[in-house]
C-alpha cells in the first residue's frame, strides 16, 4: 500500500521531512526504517525561509514564492521582494494574526506564511512518496513560549491548524528532544540513560530519556521520559547578541549622545537596534513612519557617521544582510576562533572583528541559562548527574564548541554522542510516526 504518513521537523532555522523506508530497500531485518526526503537538489534539510517576489503580476492571485536556499539566494541577488525566516518563532505571539507587507501592494498574514511553508514541505513529501499524505507527526519544542502555558498551548494549536489547513487530516506531535532520543535508540545496543540536548535556532530543550533495544518500537514511551525542560534561547538569540556586540555599534548602538548642560550622558535610544537584530521585526523598520522616527534622532548622535549608517540600513533595506553577516561570524568564530566581518555592502571598506573572547562575553548570559536548563531537567527527574550515561547533542547550535563544553562540564561520567545536527530530529520523528501509523502485529504492510 502507498505511504500515508510523514514526519516533519519544522525548525526555526532549518526543516527536514522523513518518510517510511521501502521494506524492499531497507537494511533493517524487519524492514522498519525511515528515510529523509531530498527537499532541494542534494540536500535533505532546507532553510526555513520564504521569499515573496513583489514583481508578481497583479492579475496573479498568489504572489510567486521561493523556498529554502532559493529564497535566500533571491534575496542576496537583489530580487525585489520580501525575505522571511524564523517563522516558527512567531507561533504563540500576537504577530500571528497580523498582516505584513510583502511588496507589490500585497500583504500576507504571518499564520499564512507558516501554512504556505508547510504546504511546500507536504508537496515535497508527496512527490517523494508518490502518493497523497494525510497523516503527520510534527516536532515541537518543550516550550514554544517560556513560563506561559496559555501561549504555549496556543502556539501548538496554531501549528496544528496550519497543518490541517494544508491538507493533513491526522496530526500528532512529539517533543523534538524525544525524537532525537528515538533516533539514537535506533542504533543503541544496550539500555542507557541519556540526556538529549537539542539546541536549534529557537529553543534549547533537554530531555532525560531511558533508551534501549527492548524499548524500541513501543508506542507509549511516557514511562521512559524521566524529565524534560527547556528555554526559549538558542541560535537566533546568539545571532542577535553577535550583531549587537560586533556590528551595530558601527551604527551607534551603545553610543552616548552629545553632552547637554545639566544633564548626565545618555545612550542613544536602543529599541531600533533590538528590532534591527530580530529577524521577524526587520521588515517593520522599512515603513516611512519608522524611517522618519530615525531621521528625527539626528541630534542624539555625537558621531554623525553613526546616524548616517543607521539611515542607510533602513532606506537601503540592509537589515537581513547584517543579520546574515552576524550569523556567519558566529559560525566562523566557532570554527576558527576569529572572524573578520566584511561590511563593504553597507559602506566601502567598513568591517568589524569578532573573536572567541567577544563571543564569550556576548553569549555568557545565554549559555548560563542553557546550562541551568540542563541541570533543571535532572532536578525535575530526581536524578543526579553521575547517573547519566550519555549526552546526545543535536540541533544546529551544538556546532558551537564552547557551549557543548559548558554543558558537558557538569557530566564528567557521561559519554558525548554527536547526532546529525540538522536531521536527527526528523529521523526520530519518523520512528515515532512509524510506531504510531505503521502496521500492527498481524497486519500486512501499510503506509
Amino acid at each position: 500500500m502507498p505511504v500515508r504518513w510523514a514526519a516533519i521537523d519544522f525548525g526555526t532555522s532549518n526543516s527536514a521531512v522523513a518518510l517510511p523506508q521501502d521494506p524492499a530497500t531497507s537494511a533493517a531485518p524487519d524492514g522498519a526504517a525511515v528515510r529523509l526526503v531530498e527537499l532541494e537538489p542534494g540536500f535533505f534539510t532546507m532553510p526555513t525561509a520564504v521569499f515573496f517576489r513583489s514583481d508578481t503580476p497583479s492579475e496573479q492571485r498568489e504572489p510567486h514564492r521561493h523556498y529554502g536556499r532559493a529564497a535566500v539566494a533571491a534575496y542576496v541577488e537583489g530580487a525585489d521582494g520580501r525575505l522571511m525566516r524564523s517563522m516558527k518563532s512567531i507561533l504563540g505571539s500576537a504577530l500571528l494574526d497580523q498582516r505584513t507587507d510583502i511588496g507589490g501592494g500585497r500583504s500576507v498574514r504571518y499564520r499564512d506564511v507558516v501554512a504556505g511553508y508547510l504546504r511546500h514541505l507536504r508537496g515535497a513529501a508527496e512527490a517523494a512518496a508518490g502518493a497523497p499524505i494525510e497523516q503527520v507527526v510534527l516536532g515541537r519544542p518543550v516550550f514554544f513560549v517560556d513560563d506561559d502555558p496559555g501561549r504555549d498551548a496556543a502556539a501548538q494549536a496554531a501549528l496544528e491548524n496550519a497543518a490541517r489547513q494544508v491538507g493533513f487530516t491526522d496530526v500528532h506531535f512529539q517533543y523534538e528532544p524525544i525524537a532525537a532520543a528515538l533516533d539514537l535508540e535506533s542504533r543503541a545496543t544496550r539500555e542507557q540513560l541519556v540526556l538529549v540536548a537539542d539546541i536549534g535556532g529557537g529553543t534549547s530543550d533537554f530531555s532525560l530519556v531511558r533508551i534501549g533495544p527492548p524499548r524500541r518500537g513501543r508506542l507509549d514511551r511516557r514511562g521512559d521520559i524521566l524529565g524534560n525542560h527547556g528555554v526559549h534561547v538558542a541560535g537566533t538569540d546568539f545571532d542577535r547578541r553577535v550583531e549587537l556586540a560586533s556590528i551595530l555599534p558601527l551604527a551607534g548602538y551603545g553610543a552616548l549622545r552629545p553632552p547637554r548642560p545639566g544633564e548626565p550622558a545618555r545612550e542613544v535610544p536602543s529599541g531600533i537596534y533590538f528590532d534591527l537584530a530580530t529577524w521577524h521585526l526587520i521588515n517593520t523598520l522599512h515603513s516611512p513612519v519608522r524611517i522618519a522616527e530615525v531621521r528625527s534622532l539626528k541630534g542624539w548622535y555625537a558621531d554623525p557617521r553613526h546616524h548616517q549608517r543607521l539611515l542607510a540600513v533602513l532606506t537601503r533595506r540592509l537589515g537581513h544582510a547584517l543579520a546574515a553577516a552576524a550569523e556567519a561570524a558566529k559560525i566562523t568564530v566557532a570554527e576558527a576562533g576569529r572572524a573578520r566581518i566584511d561590511l563593504g555592502f553597507w559602506e566601502p571598506g567598513l568591517g568589524a572583528e569578532f573573536d572567541e573572547a567577544g563571543a564569550a562575553r556576548a553569549l555568557a548570559t545565554d549559555f548560563e541559562r542553557i546550562v541551568a536548563a540542563a541541570h533543571e531537567t535532572l532536578r525535575l527527574a530526581g536524578v543526579g548527574a553521575d547517573a547519566v550515561d550519555a549526552l546526545y547533542f543535536t540541533g544546529g547550535s551544538t556546532g558551537l564548541a564552547p557551549l557543548v563544553e559548558r554543558i558537558a562540564a557538569g557530566f564528567s561520567r557521561a559519554a558525548r554522542v554527536p547526532g546529525d545536527r540538522f536531521s536527527s530530529v526528523a529521523q526520530g520523528l519518523g520512528w515515532h510516526a512509524r510506531a504510531l501509523f505503521g502496521p500492527r502485529p498481524g497486519q500486512g504492510p501499510a503506509g
